[in-house]
């Protein structure tokens, strides 16, 4: 906010200089006194409180149960909020698998930034995986007759709040600024995909929907959708999160697991 101000002073008075209304522009040197703010990243859990996390979101009664069924929907997808509060029903594919986040969204009068998809721009796909279906077959129950999967709960024609997750989260103990927040199970699910070793950091990146900084890469990654490989991996991120719901199991001994479980299915 500061930056923007300074930069609208500046034009302000780089206009009165030349219009001979003053002699210089004060605004010019200003570098140095304005102190850019401290970027903080979003609270996640370590892993090893997975099993607590699911124990409190299956327990959650203090909100309605489309709010449960959102925070879980979100731990399981570790989509953005902006991505989740304005989805569609007609964006699922029940019969494929597959929600496509759409490049850009028809905005909902008076509510801001709904026109907003996929956040780089270009339709997002998220394979849905069997504990996903389920979820959204819940949820369709409730919303289904609705255009917004998550309408809000006192106007069914525009988005949940954008801090319902959240919200939620403190209601079920959870600091939202220290522990965890919604956008932290982005960081938990790419963390305990990296840490298996079983899947290739592009497709992880593809995945989350990261912005590549090295353009030629960038291109690389966004033409090679490594379709295949993510719906593996969301549904291996969905059975990580089944196998927690007991006991803190860590992603690489899940992994190996997973491995011999293979060898023997090959090998019988």
């Amino acid at each position: 906010m500061a930056a923007r101000t300074r930069q609208h002073l500046c034009n302000i008075m780089r206009y009165a200089v030349h219009q001979e209304l003053i002699e210089h522009n004060p605004a010019a040197n200003l570098d140095g006194i304005i102190t850019p703010p401290v970027k903080r990243h979003c609270p996640a859990l370590p892993l090893d409180q997975l099993p607590e996390l699911l124990t409190r979101i299956e327990d959650y009664r203090q909100g309605r149960e489309l709010t449960r069924l959102a925070v879980s929907l979100t731990l399981h997808l570790f989509i953005r909020s902006s991505e989740l509060r304005f989805a569609r029903w007609s964006e699922i594919d029940f019969r494929n698998h597959i929600w496509t986040i759409p490049a850009t969204r028809k905005a909902i009068p008076g509510v801001r930034y709904s026109g907003r998809g996929a956040k780089m721009r270009t339709p997002h796909i998220v394979p849905l995986c069997r504990q996903s279906i389920t979820i959204l077959k819940q949820i369709r129950e409730i919303s289904g007759h609705q255009e917004l999967i998550f309408p809000g709960d006192h106007n069914p024609y525009k988005p949940m709040c954008e801090n319902t997750v959240n919200k939620a989260l403190r209601l079920m103990g959870y600091n939202t600024k220290d522990e965890i927040c919604g956008h932290g199970f982005r960081a938990m699910a790419c963390s305990a995909l990296m840490e298996s070793g079983l899947w290739a950091q592009d497709a992880v990146e593809r995945q989350m929907s990261h912005q590549e900084r090295n353009s030629v890469r960038a291109a690389y990654i966004h033409k090679a959708e490594y379709l295949d490989a993510r719906k593996a991996m969301m549904q291996w991120w969905s059975d990580y999160l089944d196998m927690n719901r007991e006991g803190y199991v860590a992603p690489y001994l899940y992994a190996r697991e997973c491995r011999e479980r293979a060898v023997n299915f090959i090998i019988g």
